[in-house]
């Protein structure tokens, strides 16, 4: 008889079971850890705790939280499908785990690896603390192709310059996904469980209207999403990805930062891609689609070897960078209030739905860390509590990155004209016509520089500067000396 059979803490056990541990794995196709519950035979309890101080100093943002609760609704729903439940829980990972196997009489929790500082600091104890109590304590690799404690370069030590990074990584071999067939053992009788609303995950204001009507968070739609993008989409990534008008990228870094998909099988569709021409990958499209999975590849191999760098800047030298505070250009740029169209509109469309097309991110960021002056750190706050992919890994590249500070970064004086990138990037407007209406009359001529357009021109699109939208905050050529003039302050501390 495979069930447990439980009286208060007192446990009978006919047959042993054991604890599926998910936290950004919330799928069941792909998941080694539930893979192996199965195979190992006996009862399977899944199990998700929302664990905030576990965390460390980055739990999940506002935007986060809400595709979460969806997300695990979702689970729920797949795993009833399966004959299964999804056990909830909040607080302390290890003491709900222990009163979890208590009440269940399992003898094994499983689950798959993070790889944030926090997180693997939380794993490695606990994963002792189990071991030393008798349980089946086994972690396995769903997030990434390749570990980052398995990557290293011939002289020792991590990468820190992504194309040696990912050249050496395509060397490596990639295992198959994982499949789930049938049906998930349930015990005879299952623990308590938490409502999901109890969690408290959903927003206490109502500013969710976009995001809903953006995104489906879930496996289901994760996978839609790459069955979608794979076979003939991914065919005009390189000329479309930099074009935010146009739906020319997946879409599916939310997915990805959940673990509603995974990145094998990603790698698994794109080689689908390959049987007929035996050449892998099979278009230019297909090589940089996938070198955008690298580059999150990297980021998790960058933050597993350098764990300070969400908080300090990984090039030493710009610890003492004379960054600026200013309160009121920050709620302009976090408001899409800059003057700057290519800026606000990326900042309209990232409160709107929770995303911001990867280009107009790099334009914002650097706006935010060239043009004003404003710490990595700050605009980093904001994506994390914004976006609903933020990642700690990601999210740290990208600002390091922008700012010149990280790894792999773009130099400090590379500074992006934000007039130029929207003409170059967004042509027509149409862009910027979405996402700031106020501009949405203006010529094709004006519609990235309006302070440049004539007066006439302004009244007879209805744009008024300084009323309904702004005037720049701060003029891009004096800004850009500015910074430069800062950058040589660091570096003649150097010295």
């Amino acid at each position: 008889m495979d069930s447990f059979t439980t009286v208060g803490f007192s446990v009978a056990v006919k047959r042993m079971g054991t604890l599926v541990w998910f936290r950004q794995d919330l799928r069941l196709q792909d998941n080694p850890a539930l893979a192996a519950a199965v195979q190992r035979g006996g009862p399977v309890v899944p199990v998700y705790i929302l664990d905030e101080a576990g965390e460390g100093r980055w739990p999940a943002g506002g935007a986060a939280r809400w595709w979460l609760h969806r997300s695990l609704a979702s689970l729920a729903v797949a795993l009833a499908q399966r004959g299964s439940r999804l056990i909830l829980a909040k607080g302390e990972s290890g003491p709900e785990l222990r009163r979890l196997l208590a009440a269940t009489g399992a003898n094994a929790v499983y689950w798959n690896r993070r790889y944030e500082p926090a997180a693997v600091a939380r794993d490695t104890k606990l994963k002792a603390e189990l071991a030393a109590g008798g349980i089946d304590a086994r972690s396995f690799n769903a997030a990434l192709l390749f570990e980052p404690h398995a990557v290293a370069k011939k002289t020792g030590g991590p990468f820190q310059v992504f194309t040696p990074f990912w050249r050496h990584c395509q060397t490596l071999p990639v295992e198959e996904p994982v499949k789930l067939g049938g049906g998930i053992p349930a015990p005879g009788r299952w623990p308590g469980s938490r409502e999901l609303a109890e969690l408290g995950l959903t927003p206490r204001i109502n500013w969710d209207a976009g995001l809903m009507e953006t995104w489906r968070p879930g496996e289901a739609d994760g996978a839609k999403r790459l069955a979608k993008f794979a076979p003939a989409e991914m065919e005009n990534y390189t000329a479309g990805r930099d074009f935010p008008a146009i739906p020319g990228t997946s879409s599916l870094s939310p997915h990805l930062h959940f673990g509603e998909i995974g990145p094998r099988q990603i790698w698994a569709a794109v080689r689908r891609r390959s049987r007929d021409s035996g050449v892998f990958p099979s278009s230019r499209g297909a090589q940089v689609f996938l070198s955008e999975v690298g580059w999150r590849e990297f980021a998790h191999h960058l933050l597993f070897h350098f764990p300070l760098t969400p908080e300090e800047p990984l090039r030493t030298g710009f610890a003492d960078f004379p960054w600026q505070e200013n309160p009121e250009h920050l709620r302009a740029w976090q408001k899409g209030l800059t003057g700057y169209p290519i800026v606000d509109a990326g900042m309209r469309q990232l409160w709107h739905t929770g995303w911001m097309h990867n280009r107009v991110r790099m334009v914002a960021a650097s706006f935010l860390v060239k043009h004003l002056r404003i710490s990595w750190r700050a605009g980093a706050a904001w994506f994390w509590d914004t976006l609903v992919d933020a990642d700690l890994a990601a999210n740290t590249l990208g600002w390091q990155w922008s700012a010149g500070c990280g790894a792999d970064a773009a130099p400090y004086f590379r500074i992006f004209n934000p007039v130029l990138q929207g003409r170059k990037f967004d042509p027509d407007g149409v862009y910027v016509r979405r996402w700031v209406p106020e501009l949405a009359r203006l010529p094709v001529a004006y519609v990235h520089s309006p302070w440049e357009a004539p007066a006439t021109v302004l009244a007879g699109a209805g744009v008024r500067l300084g009323g309904n939208y702004p005037r720049p905050v701060v003029d891009h050529g004096e800004a850009r000396a500015a910074a430069l003039a800062a950058l040589q302050t660091v570096r003649k501390s150097q010295r």
